[in-house]
Parts: C-alpha cells; structure tokens; sequence
C-alpha cells in the first residue's frame, strides 16, 4: 500500500522536530574513516592480491589467456637472459702420453706354443667355422 501524500508530509513534519543526540555525528564520522582505512589496508595486503588473481582466473576469456601466455612468455624470456652464465672451469695441463709398446713375447714364439694337431682339432678353443 502507497502512502498518500498527507500521510508523507505529516511523517515528515514529524522527524523534522527530531534531533540526533550530542556527539552521534562525531562517532558517526569515526566509525566511518575506521572502515575506509580497514578497506584501504585490505586493498593493499596479500590477501586482497590473492582475491583479485583468483578472481581474474575465474572470469577468463581468451584475450585474457592470450595476456597470460605472453606474460608467461616474456617472463621466461627475461629470466633467461638473467641467468648467470656458466663457470669456466680450467682443465688439468696435458700431459705427453708413451705409445710406445714393449712386447712381451715375439709373435713366433706364440705360434709355436699352438698345438695345431689333428687330434686337438676344435677341442681347446678354436672356433671351426
């Protein structure tokens, strides 16, 4: 139910002669700067950079992935550039090497330790192809 215009300007007429009591402005004011620094303090804080990041990543579109593969992008770029480069490492001074070969026992002398003979033919490790 509406009410009539009357009926609003006697309401009116009423609350007009009303008067806060001493001192609610003032607390008025304090409670309302109160809340604008805790607002601004969670703005600023870690927590409100986690809020704002995870809502982004709920409201993705592609364009935002574009921006997010890009930054990605960039930032492997730039830390590979940043990246220290490799110690050189020294390596141990040559040293000549002996090809020299002592031989322990003439060829032939070998040959005639062999025993070639039918009887032992493929018995002490030859191989018979």
């Amino acid at each position: 139910m509406k009410p009539s215009v009357e009926q609003l300007e006697n309401l009116l007429a009423l609350k007009s002669h009303e008067r806060p009591e001493e001192g609610y402005w003032q607390d008025f004011l304090c409670e309302f700067h109160q809340r604008q620094r805790e607002q601004a303090a969670e703005k600023s804080g870690l927590v409100s950079f986690y809020n704002r990041v995870s809502a982004w990543f709920a409201d993705l579109s592609p364009s935002k992935w574009a921006y997010g593969a890009g930054l990605a992008y960039a930032t492997v770029t730039v830390a590979f550039f940043l990246m220290p480069k490799g110690v050189d490492v020294e390596n141990a001074p040559a040293s000549p090497v002996n090809y020299q070969v002592v031989p322990t026992a003439p060829p032939v002398e070998q040959l005639d330790e062999l025993d070639l003979s039918p009887s032992t033919q493929g018995s002490v490790g030859e191989q018979v192809f």
